[in-house]
């Protein structure tokens, strides 16, 4: 793909160029001013956290951009049990097409206690521990700087993991510079970059209910029956692990226009979800929703 010379001037051309966002500033200025901060954390080297997500698939994309001689820049994606495989697919394929150094590092959040527990902090510990391998690999390779996907628009969630990166000196460009999430993803569409129409994929752990403790095997379920909605052309969907009281059980959430499908393999996530030991099974019929592990 073609690079972007910088400076991208404010009345640069493109389908963006006149687009004034909340703050008023146009989208390519503020693609710009992204591009000069990367620059400059590049030529003292720099680590960016990219879990195959959009967000920091885009950050990824633009300090290649951003690359001047001398510059230098790794990708570090962490692999753990909480690890959807589609995203570890797409962190590696996305990476190969940029040609950039990717490193693959297993994490190790569920050897911390306070993270299993998870309870309202569990994104901090394993933020926590993302950033203390990533501080690993920068002191190993003299890079200056650890940057991650942190969006201006995540500014108005509660995110502990971004306490976590603050506490460490972790730097965000993309909230440094204001783009927010639909940005993102228009700039990635307009420069013809993958993954622009990635839905949304946390964490495994993120479909286990707080304060239902976290471990591999909950995980593995979760795992095993997102791959079979998957594998029946549901393309969002979350396989939640709830608490009834007197046991647990599955929540399944997918989009209004998607729930047909789930009924098509409802026999074989019944059978699988009673071979796991949850009592039931269930659809959410009111469809797939950010933040349904929480209930």
């Amino acid at each position: 793909m073609p690079r972007i010379e910088l400076p991208i001037l404010p009345n640069a051309s493109g389908p963006d160029a006149s687009v004034r966002t909340a703050d008023g500033r146009p989208v390519p200025e503020k693609l710009a001013s992204l591009l000069v901060a990367l620059r400059g954390y590049l030529a003292e080297g720099a680590v960016v956290a990219f879990s195959g997500g959009v967000d920091s698939a885009f950050l990824l994309w633009a300090a290649e951009q951003a690359k001047e001689p001398g510059a230098r820049l790794v990708a570090l994606t962490t692999v753990s049990a909480s690890t959807p495989d589609p995203d570890l697919e797409d962190a590696r394929s996305f990476a190969a097409s940029l040609g950039v150094d990717h490193l693959c590092v297993e994490s190790h959040e569920l050897d911390r206690e306070e993270y299993r527990r998870n309870d309202a902090e569990r994104c901090y510990h394993c933020k926590t521990d993302l950033f203390e391998i990533a501080g690993s690999v920068a002191a190993e390779r003299g890079l200056g700087w650890i940057l991650y996907g942190y969006t201006a628009s995540d500014r108005d969630d509660v995110r502990p993991g971004h306490r976590a990166a603050g506490e460490v000196g972790v730097q965000a460009p993309l909230a440094d510079a204001g783009l927010e999430k639909q940005e993102i993803r228009a700039l990635l569409r307009e420069h013809g970059v993958a993954l622009a129409d990635k839905p949304s994929s946390p964490c495994l752990s993120s479909r286990i209910m707080t304060g239902v403790s976290v471990d591999r095997r909950r995980l593995g379920d979760v795992a095993a029956l997102e791959a079979i909605l998957r594998g029946h052309g549901i393309r969002v969907c979350r396989a939640r692990i709830c608490d009834a009281g007197d046991g647990l059980f599955v929540r399944v959430e997918v989009g209004p226009d998607e729930m047909g499908k789930v009924l098509a393999c409802r026999s074989e996530l019944e059978r699988e979800g009673k071979a796991r030991g949850y009592r039931w099974v269930t659809l959410d019929l009111g469809g797939y929703r950010t933040g349904g592990g929480t209930l």
